[in-house]
């Protein structure tokens, strides 16, 4: 049945001398009157397609390169997650319960982070603040805070983000290496979970560095900041970045996998220009022409993300949207991953996915059955 406005009748029926008549009435339609279709038929709802380039990679020709998105998407409601501001403020408020700073100090830093000054300088200021040396002896404010900051996580974990994990978890196990710009030990903490241990590293190590650049540590996650776990470790003032980079053997191991490997950016909004990333890798490369990266992005805006994808070809990354939001993000890398690892099971001889039916603790396997991998 099509049913017409009032105005549409009243219209009708003047033409016709006042009296609605039927006979030939034109059919109108209002478009917005139009029933949409089933979601499933909506193009914006149809999953992305999984780009050939990167879906018939094998996980052991993987760099996954975890950035802040990913934390912020596995526990949301943790603000230092989220950003360098997030957690400046959050080490800031944690040195206020503390009584670490005096109220001129924290109004100085407080006033710093409102104006959106350097956040790098502003953030090593504070750690100096919070790490005072008598001697030879510097104190542990520092790590307080910080422990402070990230205790928890594990109870703030949220399912979807879960299912990101695991996916990110089952391309490690087939293979794949996996580097962090973020503080945080999520990755770490849900392996755990799935009965796999993973080892945190942090640039501080050059032996352990040396070997996961060599792939003879697979299983471990190597922060290039640094891990709150181990606070010695985390760089976060340009100058500190010079004691990184000086041991030649390790960077050129690690610039290598830049050169022969495809990383993949996940929940990485400016990763490529970050200083220490900058040092380890584009201006280390000198032929990019031979390289295929790829980074997962949300496409929100269309001039935006052209603008991005644009911005990236010149370093041979290839920006792909996952979707429209972000929560679109786990569904997409779960079918990537399933993918990338069944189609490699029979290839590569690193195993076939498996999945156990039980949940451990709101925790889910790290691998998902075979009949459930499609594209």
């Amino acid at each position: 049945m099509i049913l017409l406005n009032s105005e549409s009748i009243n219209r009708v029926a003047l033409r016709h001398g006042g009296k609605r008549s039927w006979m030939a009435l034109p059919v109108v339609l209002k478009a917005g009157k139009r029933p949409a279709p089933d979601d499933e038929d909506t193009p914006d709802k149809k999953p992305r397609k999984l780009l050939p380039s990167l879906k018939t990679k094998r996980a052991s020709e993987l760099v996954l390169v975890i950035g802040t998105g990913v934390s912020s998407a596995v526990a949301p409601q943790v603000p230092a997650l989220r950003s360098w501001k997030g957690l400046i403020q959050a080490l800031l408020d944690a040195a206020n319960d503390f009584d670490l700073l005096e109220e001129e100090e924290s109004r100085r830093f407080q006033k710093s982070l409102q104006e959106d000054k350097n956040l790098v300088h502003v953030a090593h200021d504070l750690i100096q603040k919070l790490s005072p040396r008598t001697g030879n002896v510097r104190s542990t404010f520092f790590k307080d805070c910080l422990y402070e900051v990230f205790d928890g996580l594990e109870a703030k974990m949220e399912d979807s983000g879960k299912h990101l994990l695991r996916s990110v978890l089952q391309l490690m196990e087939s293979g794949a290496l996996v580097l962090t710009t973020n503080f945080d030990n999520l990755l770490e903490i849900y392996a755990a979970h799935q009965g796999t241990k993973l080892e945190s590293l942090d640039l501080t190590d050059e032996k352990k560095v040396l070997e996961w650049a060599q792939e003879k540590r697979r299983l471990s996650v190597l922060h290039i900041h640094g891990v709150y776990t181990n606070p010695s470790g985390i760089v976060l003032h340009p100058a500190g970045y010079q004691n990184v980079l000086r041991n030649t053997e390790v960077m050129r191991e690690i610039q290598k996998l830049y050169e022969t490997k495809s990383f993949v950016f996940l929940g990485c909004g400016r990763t490529v220009d970050d200083t220490t990333f900058q040092a380890l890798f584009l201006e280390a490369v000198k032929h990019k022409s031979d390289l295929e990266h790829f980074m997962l992005v949300r496409r929100e805006d269309v001039g935006e993300f052209k603008k991005l994808r644009d911005n990236m070809l010149d370093k041979c990354i290839k920006v792909i949207s996952y979707g429209n939001e972000y929560a679109d993000l786990p569904e997409y890398f779960e079918r990537l991953a399933n993918e990338i690892c069944t189609r490699g099971s029979a290839t590569n001889g690193w195993g076939t996915p498996t999945q156990d039916d039980e949940l451990h603790n709101g925790f889910d396997s790290p691998r998902c059955p075979t009949e459930d991998c499609h594209t």
